[in-house]
């Protein structure tokens, strides 16, 4: 119980002082070890890595699970460590209810069909979005979640016992500072008259007594010395592992974006191979001119049937009905059918019979090729 009051009484002084040394410093009565510019490198970088990672945490999180509640839910979940009951994409939701009204139209009738294959489509959709998050939350998800929640609380662990130390430090100096001022005094400013030999007696006293806590000042700024120094040895060590947190971050980076390119690339072809049962339906009434399915054999000059319908060097320009157009935006030739196109430039444009109402020949000089009818702005 001794001990136990002692050492409450020990810890209890401890904190005052350092109270005491850190108010100094603040009110400037006080002056302050400095950490050397290394160390406050190291420090300014692990305080920005922190930083940034906790927001790209939480905004990949919001992207992979945009509804708050659901992340509450799961967060609460993960503390309680019960296990997450399996949750549905929306996009599966959009599914179930396409598949559930075409059941109830028919899916004999035109409207029923479609909703049974986009439905199909969206279902297909959400599970390759279920694997995207499963995907995302394991290999970078959780890395950065580790680091905030383990590496960074050993590194801010040994900041603060390094600071404390440094207090620590630092009022050993100032009570080093303080003895050998007295001890000065008490040698150089005798308060004593020689007529009373009994002041001499006084005045040595004092002296001894002031070098004996002038030495026991130094040994115990020695011993806050060797205690400052090797804490901040190990402090460095750990700071300096944040070069390999960025390793770490940095191939969970490629891994996370290597699973958004598989992700969009599954729905990409999900779209288009909808997009292409919805083009054969024979109601298929507005599909073929808005549904750009990409095969090489439907080009927009010519039909799925016979592509050579119409060749681009074997069309010629009308006596009559040729205008005028100011294009509006820069446009790429997707292939050497189509003629690219810059800004503000005047090019003089025609139909043909058979062509796509989205499309026209344009002409710049000797060169001739599809143009795309929304890049003009016809002048006559």
């Amino acid at each position: 119980m001794d001990f136990n009051v002692k050492k409450l009484a020990f810890g209890a002084g401890t904190l005052f002082t350092r109270a005491v040394q850190f108010t100094e410093e603040k009110l400037g009565q006080a002056e302050k070890t400095e950490l050397d510019a290394h160390y406050e490198t190291l420090m300014s970088r692990a305080d920005a890595t922190k930083h940034w990672t906790d927001k790209i945490y939480r905004q990949t999180e919001v992207l992979l699970q945009p509804n708050p509640s659901a992340r509450i839910e799961e967060f609460l979940y993960e503390k309680l460590d019960w296990k997450a009951p399996s949750r549905i994409t929306n996009g599966e939701l959009l599914g179930q209810y396409m598949v559930g009204a075409a059941k109830e139209f028919g899916a004999e009738t035109p409207y029923g069909n479609s909703l049974m294959m986009v439905g199909d489509c969206e279902r297909r959709l959400g599970a390759a979005e279920r694997e995207f998050i499963q995907t995302s939350a394991i290999s970078f998800l959780t890395p950065l979640r580790n680091f905030l929640e383990g590496d960074w609380r050993s590194i801010t662990k040994e900041r603060r016992l390094l600071e404390n130390l440094r207090l620590d430090l630092d009022a050993c100096k100032a009570r080093l500072k303080r003895a050998k001022s007295a001890e000065a005094k008490a040698a150089a400013v005798p308060d004593f008259k020689e007529t009373r030999p009994r002041n001499y007696v006084l005045s040595a006293s004092a002296s001894a007594l002031w070098s004996e806590e002038v030495e026991k000042a130094e040994q115990e700024l020695r011993l806050a010395q060797t205690e400052f120094d090797r804490q901040a040895e190990v402090t460095r060590l750990v700071l300096e592992g944040i070069s390999s947190t960025h390793v770490n971050h940095l191939r969970c980076l490629y891994e996370f974006v290597e699973a958004q390119a598989v992700y969009y690339h599954h729905c990409h072809f999900h779209m288009q191979e909808l997009q292409k049962e919805l083009a054969s339906l024979p109601n298929a009434f507005a599909l073929h001119s808005t549904f750009a399915v990409g095969t090489a054999s439907e080009g927009l000059l010519g039909s799925p049937a016979d592509p050579d319908t119409l060749k681009i060097e074997e069309v010629q320009a009308p006596a009559s009905g040729t205008r005028k157009a100011k294009v509006l935006y820069d446009y790429d030739a997707a292939d050497s059918s189509e003629l690219s196109l810059l800004a503000d430039e005047l090019i003089t444009v025609f139909t043909v019979p058979g062509m796509d109402c989205d499309w026209l020949i344009g002409e710049r000089g000797n060169l001739r090729g599809k143009v795309p009818v929304t890049y003009l702005e016809f002048l006559s």
